[in-house]
């Protein structure tokens, strides 16, 4: 499904506004700043170094977007990490950091499609599902939480009785909704901010997987066909990078993630479905999440495979889970299928590091990349412009890597979310 080194046939590359055709990396050049793999984190990165008068040079084996970063459910949720884990790690101070580049990380996506124009679909609003009431007590205690930090977007609990405003099913006892998060065409985002890179002068090469990465005090970073020589690397290549870089195989497990889309809906009924147009998702280890895409599909995600393995039928697998929350769309075409996978830390925190003082590396967003993956950018182009203050905040959390890479760490995570998914059943 994602062995092709053209986009995965989704409706988001079916749906781009532009095809990319950068050259292929051909002979021996030079830059300040290679960047290996162009999705959002490499992206964002080299958008940032070339706006700051930086030599940039990404380099992508595929095509710009290819991996999650344009395959998403297009989801665009603040928060980077969750904050009482690395105040249980870090203490207080981090976890005000943590806190404040989860507002910023989503900001930056919105600041970027305003001063370059991008047409990405950008929608306002996002819908917490509950389906126990514990759920709800949930919700209360989060808008406590940051209304205590000051949390600069408005949020509401949608009480059962109301939820008909907000979705057109009768599965869910509650909502919680945030006026400041929404949803978006992600390889549009993704495409336009490579074009802007592009505009500030950042070199771009697709078609041009990296063999090897020789690292010491000008590293040299190998294709098969050309050699980049660099000051400094950054390493964005997440649940894609592989064994490319030895001393970061099997620190992020890769793991399947999977999304259907419907045909067009008829306006009313697109309406009734999501009445105010949110992107949603529901609270379990084994979320489903779904939204309208612009041109009113249900594009409808619920389906993780942590054993490295695509099922043999996304639609046979998803379309029920679907039609549980939607029966009214019993009768509806799916016209596009697709998946890929998403790299997975085994404490849900994104992992950032340094390989010989000037290759940099951030990766492991578990699922929830879209805005945290522009802060990683900001974050890898400070620290390689001399200001390494919230670079060494995420580099001291300590990560858990299982041994025997992927073919001992997927079974091993599938028996964990086994367990978890067991424990909400029996609850």
């Amino acid at each position: 499904m994602h062995d092709t080194n053209e986009h995965t046939r989704s409706y988001f590359a079916a749906t781009a506004n532009w095809q990319t055709d950068y050259p292929r990396l051909l002979g021996e050049h030079s830059c300040d700043v290679a960047i290996v793999g162009a999705g959002f984190t490499g992206v964002s990165t080299a958008l940032y170094l070339a706006e700051w008068g930086y030599d940039v040079a990404l380099i992508e084996a595929n095509r710009v977007g290819w991996g999650a970063s344009g395959r998403n459910g297009g989801q665009l949720i603040d928060g980077f990490v969750d904050v009482n884990k690395i105040e249980r790690r870090l203490g207080a101070d981090a976890a005000e950091v943590a806190y404040q580049i989860g507002i910023e990380c989503r900001d930056i996506v919105i600041q970027r499609i305003e001063k370059y124009s991008i047409d990405c679909d950008l929608r306002f609003g996002y819908l917490d599902l509950a389906l126990q009431e514990k759920e709800i007590d949930y919700f209360r205690a989060e808008i406590k939480r940051k209304q205590e930090r000051n949390y600069p977007h408005k949020m509401e609990l949608v009480a059962r009785e109301d939820m008909h405003s907000v979705i057109g099913s009768d599965i869910y006892v509650g909502g919680l909704i945030n006026h400041g998060n929404g949803h978006l065409h992600p390889l549009n985002l993704c495409i336009a901010e490579a074009r802007a890179a592009e505009q500030n002068d950042a070199k771009i090469f697709e078609q041009s997987p990296v063999t090897s990465i020789h690292h010491g005090a000008c590293p040299r970073v190998e294709t098969e066909h050309g050699v980049m020589h660099a000051e400094k690397v950054v390493l964005a290549g997440n649940a894609y990078l592989g064994k490319t870089e030895p001393k970061l195989y099997g620190a992020v497990i890769p793991a399947g993630s999977y999304i259907i889309a419907t045909e067009p809906l008829a306006p009313e009924l697109a309406k009734e479905l999501l009445p105010q147009d949110m992107a949603t998702c529901d609270q379990r280890v084994g979320l489903d999440y779904f939204r309208l895409s612009a041109d009113k599909r249900l594009l409808f995600g619920g389906l993780c495979n942590y054993l490295g393995r695509d099922p043999k039928d996304i639609t046979a697998t998803l379309r029920p889970k679907m039609l549980k929350v939607f029966p009214q769309l019993e009768n509806t075409r799916i016209d596009y299928e697709w998946g890929g996978n998403i790299a997975i830390s085994i404490n849900r925190i994104p992992q950032f590091g340094r390989i010989k003082n000037n290759t940099y590396y951030a990766q492991g967003y578990s699922g929830h990349g879209v805005a945290p993956t522009h802060i990683a950018g900001r974050i890898l182009a400070d620290v390689i412009a001399g200001d390494s203050a919230r670079f060494d905040v995420f580099e001291r959390v300590r990560h858990l890597k299982i041994p025997g890479g992927k073919w001992f760490a997927n079974p091993t995570l599938a028996l964990g979310m086994l367990y978890f998914r067991l424990k909400e059943v029996l609850q």
